[in-house]
């Protein structure tokens, strides 16, 4: 079993970066292929770019100019969707509450992927970086993706 004593050891933390994303989070979208010419080309989708660049937009400030962390650090990610207008009243107060489970799209992983490709080279070099995660994904009023990057106390590979 791994010992997870550090992560509640507050002595431990060097850096922090706390920030949010507005509006409804975005999967990270596959790869697209399209044939121009004899060659094939390859590209992200523009809902993809779109929302890596309100995560820049939004990691940047809150660095407020200083460097990229440097070395391990540990990424929580609050994932916020949008309650279905869809759904009886009854059943979005209950997801306001806390008791409907976000089982539907987004992924949450998809969406940590996106907010991983937009920190890097703001909030820290490359999203390798990141060694542990604490992830939740829940409906809310107000959509949106809580970002914290706590730097480790660890050497790096």
């Amino acid at each position: 079993m791994t010992d997870n004593r550090h992560l509640f050891d507050e002595t431990r933390l060097l850096r922090r970066v706390v920030f949010s994303v507005p509006g409804q989070p975005v999967a990270k979208g596959r790869p697209k292929f399209s044939r121009q010419g004899g060659f094939v080309r390859t590209y992200t989708p523009e809902k993809t770019v779109n929302y890596e660049t309100l995560v820049k937009l939004a990691a940047g400030e809150a660095m407020a100019g200083a460097a990229p962390i440097d070395g391990p650090v540990e990424l929580w990610l609050d994932i916020e969707l949008t309650i279905p207008a869809s759904w009886s009243k009854k059943k979005q107060a209950a997801a306001v509450a806390g008791k409907v489970g976000a089982t539907k799209k987004p992924d949450a992983d998809n969406v940590l992927k996106a907010v991983k490709d937009g920190m890097n080279g703001i909030v820290w070099n490359d999203d390798a970086q990141a060694v542990e995660y604490r992830i939740s994904k829940r409906y809310s009023l107000t959509p949106g993706v809580r970002v914290q990057v706590e730097q480790l106390p660890l050497e790096a590979a």
